[in-house]
């Protein structure tokens, strides 16, 4: 039997500035992410086995996927914790809101990366990660891709 590829697809809302960049995007401002979530392995083969004929339960890849991603990101606001950003999060943390204070720019590029990381490290061993995709707009998007970062 063949490696099969599966995605799941997940949706989530998140705020961020681009300290020092030179566009709008260096206000603070959100978006509604899609992310594309793509593992490959072999289909277990083992007909008792309850996830017979499956490379991972979609259920189990949601469950990492949401406590990794999704669970973490939705609804916060991220910012470098290496700017004076910095600031303006400690002000909205002491007024309630979710901040997330990361060591990278907060682009869709950097995002996705760090996403990548992430999940690769919560894969069962016979699971590979394949590819993100993460959709910022409905027309712009950053891809990771495994066999371009090994």
């Amino acid at each position: 039997m063949g490696n099969i590829r599966i995605t799941k697809l997940f949706s989530f809302e998140t705020g961020h500035a681009l300290y020092g960049y030179d566009g709008k995007c260096k206000n603070v401002h959100g978006h509604s992410y899609k992310l594309s979530v793509t593992v490959f392995g072999k289909p277990i083969s083992d007909s008792t086995n309850v996830k017979f004929g499956m490379v991972i339960d979609f259920t189990d890849l949601k469950k990492i996927v949401k406590e990794e991603i999704v669970n973490v990101f939705d609804h916060a606001t991220v910012f470098n914790k290496n700017t004076p950003h910095v600031e303006l999060a400690k002000e909205l943390q002491d007024r309630g809101h979710n901040v997330l204070l990361v060591d990278y720019q907060p682009t869709s590029e950097m995002m996705v990366i760090d996403f990548a990381k992430k999940i690769k490290n919560r894969l069962p061993e016979n699971i590979q990660l394949h590819s993100l995709k993460l959709q910022e707009t409905d027309s712009s998007y950053a891809e990771w891709y495994a066999s371009e970062n090994s």
